[in-house]
């Protein structure tokens, strides 16, 4: 499109036009939740839940979206989470997604499962990179990763807390998409009639590095994703505590985050292990099926911590609404994950900045309509909570 919009002008757009271009077994990886997908679809019907009470007759002809986060400014209240997938929907997707979100000023994390190099991602993106960590059974493993991270310039490690054990996503399997990845009848099928994945990001690793792999591995289980990627020494791991998260305070001297908090309790346990921030999360709904949605436990989280730590949440965010009314809940900041990943399927750099672009446009109009300058000054005012959110009056308290 010469306006630059690719056709898409919301963030539904783009996942259609992701789902389109992409083999349903890559789609569906990125796109859907976990067994029944409960979760998932509570994340979206909380935020319908939540109203807004706008206020009229306000002069907001200057309008701000700058916020604080970690000790940094930035352009924008939201962040751009780790996606393990973002290798497969684009050609070193990582990196574009990358130079969209420095572009943008906002950070990037990269994921352990990732298909590009951390050292390959700072040397050409740039920006405030941050890299999230899955601590296996060996620790020393994960240890050597985090030693990469900060030898590559990375600001903050992310560690996920709340996958001990793989989830249950039987889609998957459905679609012959499992990890390791194997050529089927039915997902070769799937991708011959996807040719522009088929030649633009699947024959350009082939024809250049090689079939996708994990190279944030170490390098002795740097498998390729048609083997099994982790062996015995490298699958997520049933015996993390938050002593491994007291162990990373200590080898990690900058900003420390833990992703998967839903409760008030681990978040003040993260806090106490000298946690920078907590990110409240169901992964998205694809971790157990079932839970509260994030949103829905913010007011609780920010409650307990806020005054102490930042409060960073994810999890069924599709709208700019959904990030203005996270702020006024008192969040510092929102994880953006499959909305960015929908748009580096549609174009690499230009498909994620088009992303970042329509959640800039739609938090600055519903700063406009909601009669709020700036969102320093949102909170629990600007709102009309469902019943099952008002037990906790202390909304909108920040770090």
């Amino acid at each position: 499109m010469k306006d630059g919009s690719l056709g898409a002008y919301n963030i539904g757009d783009l996942r259609e036009i992701a789902r389109r271009r992409l083999p349903k077994g890559v789609f569906e990886f990125i796109d859907r939740g976990t067994e029944d997908e409960v979760s998932l679809r509570h994340n979206r019907a909380v935020f319908e839940r939540i109203k807004f009470r706008p206020r009229t007759l306000v002069d907001v002809s200057a309008r701000s979206q700058q916020i604080t986060l970690l000790g940094q400014q930035q352009k924008m209240p939201i962040a751009v989470a780790p996606t393990g997938s973002a290798g497969l929907t684009w050609h070193e997707g990582e990196i574009a997604l990358a130079r969209a979100a420095a572009a943008a000023g906002i950070p990037f994390t990269l994921a352990t499962g990732s298909m590009t190099a951390m050292e390959k991602v700072a040397d050409q993106a740039g920006g405030r990179l941050w890299f999230q960590l899955y601590m296996w059974p060996d620790r020393s493993l994960s240890h050597k990763l985090v030693e990469r991270a900060k030898a590559a310039g990375f600001e903050g490690l992310v560690i996920t807390v709340d996958s001990p054990v793989p989830p249950s996503r039987e889609y998957n399997l459905h679609n012959g998409f499992t990890i390791p990845f194997s050529l089927t009848r039915r997902n070769v099928t799937d991708i011959l009639l996807h040719p522009r994945w088929l030649f633009g990001v699947l024959a350009r690793y082939l024809l250049t590095t090689g079939m996708p792999r994990y190279e944030n591995y170490p390098t002795e289980m740097k498998n390729k994703i048609t083997t099994l990627p982790m062996g015995r020494s490298m699958p997520l791991n049933d015996t993390l505590t938050w002593d491994d998260l007291r162990e990373l305070r200590k080898l990690w001297p900058h900003k420390l985050m833990a992703k998967g908090i839903l409760t008030a309790q681990d978040a003040k346990l993260a806090a106490d292990c000298g946690a920078d921030a907590v990110i409240v999360s169901n992964h998205g709904g694809r971790v157990v099926d079932g839970t509260q949605a994030p949103i829905e436990v913010l007011p609780e989280i920010v409650d307990a911590v806020g005054k102490r730590i930042a409060v960073i949440v994810d999890s069924g965010f599709r709208r700019g609404s959904d990030i203005v009314k996270a702020l006024a809940l008192g969040a510092n900041a929102v994880f953006i994950g499959r909305a960015t990943l929908y748009g580096t399927a549609v174009g690499g750099e230009v498909g994620a900045t088009r992303a970042i672009e329509l959640l800039r446009e739609e938090i600055d109009r519903v700063l406009a309509l909601l009669g709020c300058r700036d969102v320093a000054d949102l909170n629990g005012d600007y709102l009309m909570l469902p019943q099952s959110m008002q037990t906790h009056a202390a909304i909108g308290r920040r770090a």
